[in-house]
């Protein structure tokens, strides 16, 4: 048995990343590269945590979600769109809790009942407000934590994004129920589904429109929310299983635990509030696990590296830190397409976090700057005729150095004098050669 399971991981881990489809029929090239998608994901969902996420956006829904319901129905007001509405859907939303999801809508709008604009004064109205926002800015880290982004947006662009999701999201959302309904009850709608085979297809369409506007609701997050350039096709696919995911786990979860009567008997009058705990945690674990799908698809062709353990040597980090350079040098002095992020990720063909690594490096030598917001590119921290060949090797060989380490646990005359000969030596090969001379193809070391 252990034999085999040293097979199955051995397979799952190595053997399968290094397969050559190209002999391959389509489907067993699909299958593959299925399979390697489904074993992606369930690493990614190990290895980002994504249980512990979910449990942190359960805390910050509870706290936010009477806040942000009362700015949304404020909004929708300005939009002519009937504060009635918002029942219906709390209760959509919470009918796989049976009854208990009843009650809960109950006390969600007494409470939003209660507040009043008015006599909440700017501290009141702007903590309101930050309350509101907390679940996106939640949101957004969990979603750049999954497709290793980690520098978030600006607090500018925040507030303007942040606001534009809270102004125009609620009023989306509802104008397609309002339409849904208005096509269900629509005479000619009626008309048509009493002739067949009309009638079957209206009542397919029916069933089907709830579950594709789950799925785009789903796929909106995955392409607005992130910190990056997310495909449409990526998203939509993570999107669509994940609504796949919470429709039928609603289903579940009315059968299995709504309807169960040893919440009651143990949690007493909190079974209510523990059960929307849970129903809430299952719905935050559906959409990660569909922003690590989506994540996976786009860059699975990047992750069959990863599956090996990615490492730089030292060499690798040294060669990365000068084509970097170089492309950002030759684009800047010859006045082309900045590099951004992902463009260099698709260019190098290497994972995120390489090339996320050497940026940092090279920013923190002050050789790079991060320009713009949106999307955020890189320029020379300063002209290429100044930034030397050596300084570049440096970023790569000294960055992040701790002066303890290297002068307490490995000092050593002799090794010193190796290392400080090694030093010298690569100062001495590069001389006094600068980026602009690699740009314009002017480093003959030979001369």
């Amino acid at each position: 048995m252990a034999e085999l399971i040293k097979k199955i991981n051995d397979f799952l881990t190595r053997d399968l990343w290094h397969l050559d489809t190209e002999p391959l029929n389509r489907f067993r090239t699909w299958l593959i590269y299925l399979l390697k998608l489904i074993y992606a994901t369930v690493r990614g969902f190990s290895t980002n945590e994504l249980t512990l996420r979910s449990m942190s956006l359960v805390y910050t829904t509870i706290l936010s979600i009477v806040p942000l319901l009362a700015f949304s129905i404020s909004i929708l007001k300005a939009f002519g769109v009937v504060e009635n509405q918002l029942e219906p859907f709390l209760n959509n939303f919470l009918d796989p809790l049976g009854e208990k999801g009843a009650e809960i809508t109950t006390q969600i709008l007494e409470f939003i009942n209660k507040i009043n604009f008015g006599v909440l004064g700017v501290v009141g109205l702007l903590m309101l407000i930050y309350t509101s926002v907390s679940l996106i800015m939640k949101i957004e880290d969990s979603l750049n934590h999954i497709w290793k982004i980690k520098k978030g947006r600006s607090i500018i662009r925040r507030l303007s994004d942040y606001i534009t999701i809270l102004l125009i999201g609620p009023v989306l959302m509802f104008s397609a129920i309002g339409l849904t309904a208005s096509f269900e009850s629509n005479a000619i709608v009626k008309e048509i589904v009493s002739i067949e085979p009309f009638g079957t297809l209206v009542l397919f369409a029916g069933k089907l429109i709830p579950y594709l506007f789950v799925f785009l609701v789903f796929t909106f997050i995955y392409i607005v929310i992130p910190n990056t350039k997310v495909k449409f096709k990526s998203a939509f696919i993570g999107g669509a299983i994940a609504g796949i995911a919470w429709q039928t786990t609603g289903w579940v979860f009315a059968i299995s635990v709504a309807k169960s009567t040893k919440y009651a008997a143990i949690y007493s009058s909190l079974a209510v509030l523990i059960l929307f705990m849970i129903w809430i945690y299952v719905n935050w674990l559906i959409l990660l696990i569909g922003a690590q799908i989506a994540y996976c698809h786009q860059n699975l062709k990047t992750l069959d590296l990863g599956q090996t353990i990615f490492q730089l040597s030292s060499k690798v980090k040294e060669k990365m830190a000068f084509l970097v350079m170089y492309l950002i040098g030759y684009n800047f002095y010859h006045n082309e397409e900045k590099w951004t992020f992902d463009s260099l990720v698709n260019h190098l063909g290497l994972p995120q976090e390489s090339v996320d690594t050497t940026l940092s490096e090279l920013k923190d030598k002050n050789l790079i700057l991060e320009v713009g917001d949106d999307p955020t590119f890189y320029l020379p921290a300063k002209d290429i005729e100044v930034i030397t060949l050596a300084e570049i090797i440096d970023a790569a060989r000294t960055n992040r150095e701790t002066p303890l380490l290297e002068n307490r646990y490995l000092a050593n005359p002799e090794i010193d004098q190796i290392t400080e000969h090694v030093d010298d030596a690569i100062h001495s090969a590069l001389g006094k050669m600068t980026l602009k001379d690699l740009v314009l193809n002017k480093t003959d070391l030979g001369s």
